[in-house]
């Protein structure tokens, strides 16, 4: 995948403000689409773990509120409340996004070109599903029923960490 290109695209923070992935070019990044009233909604809690482990060693989560699957609240400050007070996130979260079909958020256009370690790729799956992008720009892909804190995923992030 060109980093070049997934860090240019355009994203907006949940508070309204103009981003994008450029801001975080150096970090180990955790994407995840999220949604306040799914079954795997606890993830938020091992995602905010992680975040506290390894956030001041180049690390961060980023969150993608969807309500592609009819799961998530209406607002953003709904999502940012419920976030807050239901699971204490500190990682930076964006407005909500498409995943699927023709109106997909760019990201997540690009996002879904990786393959899962089934040599699958295409639609997000569910919520919860997480990609991690290296800083030398490999994309990794884990489907929504591996938890955060899953060996695979806290391997590649603390071997992709600077030492």
């Amino acid at each position: 995948m060109d980093v070049t290109t997934i860090s240019e695209i355009p994203l907006t923070t949940i508070d309204g403000e103009p981003t994008s992935l450029a801001e975080y070019n150096d970090k180990v990044l955790l994407i995840v689409n999220v949604a306040s009233r799914c079954g795997l909604s606890p993830q938020y809690e091992k995602l905010e773990q992680l975040q506290k482990a390894y956030g001041d060693r180049g690390f961060t989560v980023l969150g993608f509120p969807s309500n592609q699957f009819l799961q998530e609240l209406g607002t953003e400050d709904a999502i940012k409340e419920y976030c807050s007070t239901t699971w204490g996130v500190t990682f930076p979260m964006f407005e909500k996004v498409k995943l699927n079909g023709k109106k997909a958020h760019p990201l997540y256009q690009e996002l879904t070109k990786t393959p899962d370690k089934k040599g699958k790729a295409g639609k997000v799956e569910w919520n919860f599903e997480k990609f991690v992008i290296t800083p030398q720009g490999e994309v990794h892909r884990f489907r929504p029923n591996t938890e955060p804190d899953d060996a695979a995923i806290v391997g590649l992030i603390e071997k992709s960490l600077p030492a």
